[in-house]
């Protein structure tokens, strides 16, 4: 497994990667999309270790019980940055956070255009919005570089799924999980990855 290095310098070096990445935007939006915008959010545990927070939504709302990043849809008036912030703070109570830039425009099956965004939030400590948010789980960034992240699978459909395996109960799937792999890829590798297409399972399509 690739080490990662001190926190300062994986700040400077996502930065880096993500300024020299020539992130693809899907606007103006198709007539029957709407934008949505989500964070993924690099935190300090008590020992500087960094991590990321993902989301198991509530029984409330879209996609109840599915994985998913801290986000929602933009407010009128709302750039994509200052709506995954807000969503950010709304659901996880993570603020003050410092933006390293963006990945690809996702398009959901659902109807969705996600902007992703790449922020760096220091030592907070991440507590749920009990009404949309049934879970926060920390993931250790270490867990992005381990053998078999990500993993495919063939579903009934014969499509080939990508799963992002990152703890014991923790299988995340397109949308979320193709964010994840890019992030992993671009933010945190360095390297040139794009996840248009990588195919949806038909239960994210509610």
């Amino acid at each position: 497994m690739a080490l990662l290095p001190p926190m300062d310098e994986l700040r400077s070096r996502v930065t880096a990667n993500l300024a020299g990445f020539r992130r693809q935007g899907a606007l103006p939006l198709a007539e029957g999309l709407r934008h949505a915008a989500v964070t993924v959010c690099v935190l300090e545990d008590d020992g500087r270790g960094p991590y990321t927070i993902v989301i198991k939504r509530g029984a409330h709302g879209r996609n109840p019980g599915q994985w998913a990043l801290p986000g929602g849809r933009l407010e009128e008036g709302e750039d994509a940055v200052t709506a995954a912030l807000r969503e950010l703070e709304e659901e996880a109570s993570v603020r003050n956070v410092e933006v390293a830039g963006l990945l690809d425009d996702f398009v959901t099956d659902s109807g969705f255009v996600i902007t992703p965004v790449v922020a760096f939030g220091g030592r907070q400590r991440p507590r749920r919005d009990p009404y949309e948010v049934a879970s926060v789980h920390r993931v250790p960034l270490e867990r992005f570089l381990a053998p078999g992240v990500p993993r495919w699978r063939t579903d009934e459909e014969g499509r080939s799924l990508l799963q992002m395996a990152l703890g014991p109960s923790i299988v995340i799937h397109a949308p979320t999980g193709a964010i994840l792999w890019q992030f992993t890829e671009v933010a945190l590798k360095g390297r040139d990855l794009r996840v248009v297409g990588v195919a949806q399972p038909h239960w994210t399509r509610r």
